[in-house]
């Protein structure tokens, strides 16, 4: 017996309950130990800051669709949750609140602040958790780890010894980006780049023999504070007589050589250019090549130091006005224009970051990145698209060293000690109680912290219990996937590879799945600048999580930005409602249905199937076919699109339809049969449904007369575990109802066109030139009078043309022509004008169509999707306008 559905579905009511019985019934849990093949994903972890954005929604939905369609598959599945502690981002937080206080972390000093830091931790960190939920996320929440969690510190400190001792992680000078703010280096990642109108000045470095003068641009005049040489390229002819001679560097009177290097572009500018190794990234390149002076001229606070002579203490803004002036009074400032230029800003402070000579810990990785090419090149580990392969392998040949060190205090601690007697430093996984050199006990360890990337390269097997020898490390690693977005690819993706290799002997993933960045309906960046930003946890409220999910994959193509409108999420909305309505009849139409002992794998009566049973049942051997192939090869929205198309346009608008009659009809044999193919096709859409939509099937499936456990736990149909009660399926019975159905939307399409009412019953005639088809129209003969409202039927006689509408209808080699007549019922003079008004629209739209695609620079340029969308609406045009013009030969 089917139970009933309420009037309307309301994800609000459902959502909350349906993931807690979940949640408390285990389903999400994988088992260390286990007969069922192992599948697992690692969660990439959201900043303990975080709140739940549209990147996490699409990332965490691909994800959570991965997990339910192998759980239901029997798979063993593992989605392996956790946060990162975000080492700037939560300071930063934190910094605030104190601020707010009237206090600061150096006033409390770094124990009590670390310990302000943990309690922020604690009474905020699980607010991202508590969003994944609403958004459906099925993770393992018993196996969720932080990155501070003392067994992620223990593997930390592993790995940054074991690399010191082979010589791959040392202390050095360097140049890195540098937040005045923060006092810290930070990542190419926390680096925005803004574009900013700035200013190029032109200064004359005076020649050491007074002869003349070399002419420099710049955008940042007070870096010539440090210049240790000037550059020309050595086969420019104008300067190499110049080469081996000195040059005065103004304001400073530094005395400097001209150098030579390729590096120089003759072409751009002068062909001069000043060398600032200290706070240039390309300079220090070429000041380690030539042995150049390094001359830091900064402070940690962003000030100028000592070496910046009369400009000490001042700002870096305020130096630059003071250098440009006094370069003016000295008239050797040539000119000043105009510039764009991108300047990098610090993420968290939005300063502007400096280039800044500082000592750091870095990590070598020219040995960790040689194992890491190679599997990728041999194709251990696969990129979806795989046009990201080649970026990868390109950055893993120009591989730098990485900087691992921060100027934080909230973090892992550098595991690194000074003696304060014979200053050697210890490295150690444990705290040293003596110098490992000369036994005295006044250690000091580095303040520094690592950078936050440092721990989450080791997270595929840190969080399973690594160093440990664990079974979840036995059964899980390496993972499966990786989902992520591309701009993580070498802070990332590339160091788990590397250390994955290094610690594990073995790859972290086999698939990395890379998707693009959500975006607008207009495919602008989503920014609260714009006030285009969109809050999924808002969505969810007011739509439902299974309408934002369906709307994320159902646009998801390989590798492309995805846009996204809440009428896009409305539309999706609609979809849950329509399948929801669907099920609410097919369950009334059940009340009387005992669930056979069979249950799923009960199959139906053949003698008393109807055409439309096995037309539904062939149509979802297609669908099943379609979304396992698609979900095989990671084309997500195809599989997402597949069902869309098949429950509503196949399931909902049609089967439900042709239903109603058999339902209420007398023949009570074929009533039964069709109830048992309504129930088992309702069973299977659902849980095809489940991964993309888990709440709404969740709760569907426990009303259903045949079900199993749980939807979450049920299997997932293919062709292969349901291929008996598929095989009932029947391609002449499928092209049968195609031809009607088509015929149908025929007669309703003229209906619209010629604005007669839907409760006017009419004519018509069918213009069949074949005997089976014109067989198969009389068998059906009731469905098409009772779906196309009609009074009267002719089938086989096309008649006189005139005055009458004309619809075509192709289904595989045969052919319908739907003719209806319109004497008495429209305005013949009015709908003439209308047809002219419209043919003449038509020919001037083809016109600007065809003027726009025949215009290179545009299909160059735009967007494949308006291409696409114009190429599609130009075709659609003159099939229109041939139609149209047909029509109106007939009207006149």
């Amino acid at each position: 017996m089917a139970e009933t559905l309420s009037d309307r579905y309301n994800s609000a009511d459902v959502e909350g309950r349906i993931y807690q019985w979940w949640e408390s019934s285990g389903f999400f849990k994988a088992h260390d130990r286990s007969t069922k093949p192992p599948f697992c994903i690692i969660l990439p972890p959201p900043n303990v800051t975080g709140f739940l954005h549209m990147g996490h929604a699409l990332d965490h939905t691909i994800q959570d669709l991965l997990i339910r369609w192998k759980r239901m598959n029997g798979y063993n599945a593992l989605w392996l949750p956790g946060t990162d502690h975000a080492g700037i981002a939560t300071q930063t937080v934190v910094e605030k609140e104190l601020k707010k206080q009237g206090t600061n972390r150096h006033q409390l000093g770094r124990d009590a602040f670390i310990e302000k830091v943990w309690d922020w931790k604690h009474q905020y960190g699980d607010r991202i958790y508590a969003q994944m939920r609403r958004l459906g996320d099925s993770c393992d929440w018993d196996r969720a780890v932080f990155t501070l969690d003392e067994n992620v510190s223990k593997a930390v400190r592993k790995v940054f010894v074991s690399l010191h001792k082979k010589g791959w992680i040392y202390k050095g000078l360097r140049l890195v980006n540098w937040s005045a703010p923060l006092e810290s280096a930070i990542s190419d990642l926390e680096v925005e780049h803004k574009q900013t109108k700035g200013t190029l000045w032109h200064i004359n470095y005076p020649l050491e023999d007074g002869s003349g003068f070399l002419t420099i641009a710049t955008t940042r005049p007070e870096t010539m504070l440090g210049d240790t040489a000037v550059c020309v390229n050595p086969e420019d002819p104008r300067y190499k007589h110049l080469i081996g001679m000195g040059v005065t560097v103004p304001l400073i009177n530094r005395k400097v050589t001209i150098i030579a290097d390729t590096y120089v572009d003759k072409e751009f500018g002068s062909g001069v250019v000043k060398i600032t190794p200290a706070h240039d990234f390309n300079d220090f390149r070429i000041g380690k090549t030539h042995g150049l002076e390094f001359i830091n001229i900064l402070n940690r606070n962003g000030t100028l130091n000592e070496n910046a002579g009369a400009y000490q203490g001042m700002k870096v803004a305020d130096a630059r006005k003071k250098v440009v002036e006094d370069l003016k009074s000295l008239n050797l400032l040539v000119k000043e224009e105009p510039h764009a230029l991108s300047v990098g800003h610090c993420s968290r402070t939005d300063a502007v970051v400096e280039p800044f000579l500082s000592e750091q810990w870095f990590v070598k990785t020219e040995h960790l990145a040689v194992p890491a090419k190679r599997v990728v090149e041999s194709g251990t580990i696969r990129f979806e698209p795989e046009s990201w392969t080649k970026v990868y392998l390109h950055w893993m040949n120009n591989i730098e060293d990485w900087c691992i060190s921060r100027q934080l205090w909230w973090g892992h601690r550098i595991p690194a000690w000074t003696c304060g007697k014979c200053e050697h430093v210890t490295v150690s996984e444990t705290d040293p109680a003596a110098c490992e050199k000369c036994g005295d006990t006044n250690l000091k360890q580095d303040d520094d912290v690592l950078d936050t990337w440092f721990s989450s390269a080791l997270w595929p097997f840190s969080t399973m219990g690594w160093p440990e020898e664990t079974e979840t490390q036995k059964t899980f690693y390496p993972t499966n996937y990786l989902v992520t977005a591309p701009d993580i690819i070498f802070f990332w993706v590339a160091r788990m590879i590397m250390m994955g290799l290094e610690f594990k002997r073995d790859v972290p993933f086999r698939t990395v799945y890379l998707h693009g960045i959500v975006r607008d309906s207009q495919g602008r960046k989503m920014s609260k600048s714009l006030g285009n930003s969109l809050d999924p946890v808002e969505l969810i409220e007011k739509y439902g999580a299974d309408a934002l999910r369906f709307s994320l994959i159902a646009h998801l193509y390989s590798g492309k930005d995805i846009k996204v409108s809440e009428q896009r999420i409305e539309g999706y909305r609609n979809f849950m409602n329509k399948i929801w309505n669907a099920t609410r009849f097919a369950l009334q139409n059940l009340s009387d249905f005992t669930a056979p002992s069979e249950g799923v794998k009960a199959l139906p009566d053949k003698a008393n199937m109807s055409s439309f049973d096995r037309w539904i049942i062939f149509k979802l051997a297609e669908v099943e076919k379609a979304v396992e192939e698609a979900l095989e090869s990671d084309r997500f929205s195809d599989a997402a699109q597949a069902l869309y198309h098949f429950v509503w346009g196949q399931f909902c608008d049609w089967y439900i339809e042709f239903m109603k009659p058999i339902m209420n009809g007398d023949n009570a044999a074929e009533r039964r049969t069709s109830q048992l193919v309504l129930a088992q096709v309702l069973n299977r859409v659902v849980r095809l449904m489940h991964p993309f939509c888990p709440f709404i099937t969740e709760e569907i499936h426990s009303k259903l007369p045949i079900k199993g456990e749980a939807c979450i736990v049920d299997q997932f149909p293919n062709t292969r575990n349901d291929k008996d009660f598929l095989a009932f399926g029947n391609e002449q019975s499928a092209f049968e109802v195609d031809l009607v159905k088509e015929t149908i939307t025929a007669i309703r399409n003229i209906r619209g066109e010629n604005r007669l009412s839907p409760a006017l019953k009419i004519r018509i005639r069918l213009g069949v030139t074949e005997d089976s088809v014109q067989k198969i129209l009389g068998t059906n003969k009731s469905a098409l009078m009772t779906m196309g409202r009609l009074e009267d039927i002719e089938i086989g006689v096309e008649g006189d043309l005139r005055k009458c509408a004309v619809a075509l209808v192709t289904v595989k080699e045969s052919t319908v022509k739907v003719i209806i007549p319109l004497e008495g019922l429209v305005d013949f003079d009015e709908e003439i004008k209308r047809m002219r008004k419209t043919i003449e629209k038509l020919e001037k739209d083809i016109g600007l169509l065809t003027n726009k695609l025949s215009n290179e620079k545009f299909v160059q340029n735009a967007d494949e999707e308006v291409v696409a969308a114009d190429r599609l609406l130009l075709s659609q045009s003159k099939v229109q306008l041939t139609s149209m013009r047909e029509a109106l030969t007939r009207f006149q």
